[in-house]
């Protein structure tokens, strides 16, 4: 058997058979990530050397503001973060300004490309790195490794599984990707036939209740139930991209 720290969420998870469970997962964990270091762990010495070398992506720093909750602790992780970012970027900067001599460039002109590519690169890849998305994907692979496990090992689970309303298209991908990884081809030929069921109902009741919802702008239909098509564009949304309810 699995973890408990691992299988408890996702059979939370699959309890609930509304909209895709591992964005529920996803959310859930992103929740508790930023929760995490705007806590008392931003000022552990570890803690705070990965988020200096690491940093956070756009979207990330964005929530960890928007949580409004320890302005003073953000902002001393940020400022421990710019002050490594200032070290190692402004050599790298220093290193790529080209030197003129006589109107051209002080030796062959690929050179200075290559010195602005690899400054160019380093940026890159400083900002290409975020401490919360790492922690996020590592542990979504471990549920990932629970969700096969228990698919093939409780029939409770299986059940659960394939009752729930459907699953948004990058957790559908993830989920063959992971097939692909964690199963036989006799597992996998099971799995992937209960998710193509799960999926294809799925999409055909979004398309539907799309469907309705602009039919419903006909005057003809001012009277008739909206059915199940009043939310059909946020859902449809959250089926096609993942992650929460728009506003």
């Amino acid at each position: 058997m699995k973890e408990k720290i691992y299988t408890i969420p996702v059979n939370d998870a699959f309890s609930h058979p509304d909209g895709c469970p591992l964005c529920s997962l996803e959310q859930s964990l992103n929740a508790q990530l930023l929760d995490y270091y705007l806590g008392p762990s931003l000022m552990e010495p570890d803690v705070r050397q990965t988020t200096n070398a690491k940093g956070f992506c756009r979207e990330h720093l964005n929530q960890l503001y928007n949580r409004e909750i320890n302005r003073l602790g953000l902002g001393l992780m940020l400022h421990t973060h710019m002050a490594d970012l200032v070290e190692r970027l402004e050599p790298e900067l220093k290193g790529s300004i080209p030197v003129a001599r006589t109107g051209l460039f002080n030796g062959r002109k690929k050179d200075y490309r290559e010195m602005l590519n690899l400054a160019a690169e380093q940026i890159e890849k400083r900002i290409s790195s975020c401490v919360i998305c790492d922690r996020m994907d590592a542990t979504m692979e471990r549920y990932l490794d629970v969700i096969f496990y228990e698919y093939c090992a409780d029939p409770a689970f299986k059940n659960r599984f394939e009752n729930v309303s459907g699953f948004c298209l990058p957790h559908l991908a993830l989920l063959l990707r992971g097939a692909a990884r964690y199963l036989n081809q006799n597992q996998a030929s099971v799995f992937v036939a209960a998710l193509t069921e799960i999926q294809s109902r799925s999409l055909r009741e979004l398309r539907d209740d799309v469907e309705w919802f602009t039919l419903k702008f006909d005057y003809r239909n001012h009277d008739k139930s909206w059915k199940n098509s009043k939310d059909a564009l946020p859902r449809s949304i959250r089926g096609l991209r993942g992650g929460q309810k728009p506003d």
